[in-house]
């Protein structure tokens, strides 16, 4: 299975805070951009899933309007990881103790005390399972989740096959820009675990220009 994952456009916010599972929407005209190098770049019939957050509906509906055949599913185990107490503050303003206590327990804390990467991770392997379950009765070994940030990083880990990720050092760095995306390997057989792919496939793809 080949799982193209693309990040909502630019957010209208200041930079520099922590929104999260906040429903903040997302700059029209980048958001219009976006959905045009997708909609060029995509195979026809590609079943997406979506975050229902409204940044990222933004994209899917922009994306139909230009690309009318695609059918767009959403599916909350795609929306962004919920840093509770600390959405909409601004990350510099984050108490050091608070963020500590994350990294120093990076898997299990529930930083802002609502969700955990554990939970995170949760449900974003189990978005991929039936993901794989659905695209093993189609013809169409390809779909497109349009997403964000944390979830496209956690896509990434369980691409590689790794499930859990104890230290805050093993968590991928880098994302999709703003509406960007890459495209990772899964196995189809939706009984079969995730795997580590080969070095040819586990490389992540730039799916589109470099320009940010």
């Amino acid at each position: 299975m080949r799982l193209w994952v693309a990040r909502h456009a630019r957010p209208l916010l200041a930079p520099g805070i922590c929104y999260g599972a906040s429903d903040v929407g997302a700059d029209a005209q980048a958001t219009q951009e976006a959905a045009q190098q997708l909609a060029h770049s995509l195979p026809t019939g590609m079943l997406v899933f979506c975050s229902p957050l409204t940044r990222c509906v933004q994209l899917a509906d922009a994306l139909t309007s230009l690309r009318p055949e695609l059918m767009v599913v959403q599916d909350a185990r795609l929306r962004e990881m919920d840093f509770g107490v600390w959405e909409g503050q601004a990350w510099a303003d984050i108490p050091r103790a608070a963020m500590k206590a994350w990294t120093d327990d990076f898997f299990e804390h529930r930083f802002g005390g609502a969700e955990s990467v554990r939970d995170l991770m949760q449900r974003v392997s189990a978005s991929v399972h039936d993901t794989r379950r659905t695209l093993a009765e189609s013809p169409r070994q390809e779909c497109l989740w349009i997403c964000h940030a944390g979830v496209a990083r956690a896509a990434v880990l369980l691409a590689q096959g790794i499930e859990v990720v104890r230290q805050a050092g093993q968590w991928p760095r880098s994302a999709p820009d703003f509406g960007q995306w890459t495209r990772l390997e899964f196995a189809t057989r939706p009984d079969s675990s995730v795997h580590r792919v080969g070095a040819a496939a586990a490389a992540v793809s730039a799916g589109s220009s470099q320009a940010k």
